[in-house]
Parts: C-alpha cells; structure tokens; sequence
C-alpha cells in the first residue's frame, strides 16, 4: 500500500484540474483565492510524490509515465484558464505548450523504438518547472496582494520559464535527434 501512495498523490493531481477549472469561472472574489490554493497545493504534489518516491524506493514505470504528464495538465490548464481570464499575455504561453507538446511526442515516439531510449528529467527542466509555476502563483495573487505590485514579477517570470522551456526544450530535442532515421 505504502508504495501506491506517490501515485495516488499524482492522481489526485490530476484530479484538482477540473476542480481548478471550475473555481476559475466561478464569479466571486472568493474563488480568486480557491483557485490559487488549489494550484498551489497541486504545485506541492508535484514534489511530495516524488519525493516519496524515492524516499520510499517506491518508484514505478506508471508514476515516471504519469507525473510529467500530471505537471503538464495542471500547468497547460491553468496557463489556459489564465489567458482566458485576461491574467497572462498569451505569447510566452505558446512557446510552453508548443515545446511541451514537441517534448511529449518525440518522448512517445522514441519509447516505441525497439533500442532502449531515455531522456530524463534534467536539473534544468527542474529550474523550469518550478519557475513556470512560480510565475503561475505570481500572476493568480495579482496586484495588491499584501500591498505589493505582482503583475509585472510574474509576467517576467513567466517570459523567464518560456526562455527556459525553450532552451530544455532544445536540450531535449538535440539528445533525441540522434535516434530519428
């Protein structure tokens, strides 16, 4: 049982999205504040299942396919529900999912390949993730949380995890070149 928990944490991730979506288009001001609870505490699972995972030597082939994926739909739905509500400037949005989707497929096409192909999670990647969510939190909390202007700070962090998306996204794109025919 104790080995299932980091998967059902990631599950529970993916869970929260349809919850996130809702608490976005709910017209209260209170929502405002469900919403960026909720990411923020499917923002933590991402490094609670992961952590557990190798602290309980718990680590599966289901959670390493699932938890980048888990991370994706959180961060591509929330990017979305962002520009939707007039939150996030569209464009570094674009290049995260264009390089998220790139990723993604030469991920699927190069596990079908009969040689035994990795590309793992780099530090970077890390740095990435965790910027892109950073920036997530920045613009939910909006101007005058606490007094402070935040737009600007998370619009440029934003614009930092697109260039770093970008640059991983490359990384990964040159690693897996080589096994293209």
């Amino acid at each position: 049982m104790i080995r299932e928990i980091p998967n059902i944490i990631t599950i529970t991730r993916i869970g929260l999205i349809p919850v996130l979506v809702i608490a976005f288009n709910i017209p209260y001001n209170l929502a405002h504040y469900i919403v960026i609870c909720i990411f923020v505490f499917a923002s933590l699972t991402d490094f609670l299942d992961g952590f557990l995972a190798r602290a309980w030597k718990a680590e599966s082939r289901f959670g390493k396919m699932l938890d980048p994926i888990a991370d994706k739909l959180l961060v591509a739905s929330t990017l979305l529900m962002m520009v939707d509500k007039n939150i996030a400037p569209v464009t570094p949005i674009i290049v995260i999912l264009c390089r998220e989707i790139l990723v993604s497929g030469m991920r699927e096409y190069l596990g079908e390949l009969k040689v035994a192909v990795s590309l793992p999670v780099s530090r970077l990647a890390k740095v990435k993730t965790t910027t892109q969510m950073l920036a997530i939190i920045i613009l939910l909390l909006g101007d005058n949380t606490l007094g402070l202007k935040l737009h600007m700070f998370g619009t440029v962090a934003l614009w930092i995890s697109a260039a770093l998306t970008m640059l991983t996204g490359y990384f990964y794109f040159k690693k897996g070149l080589k096994y293209f025919n």
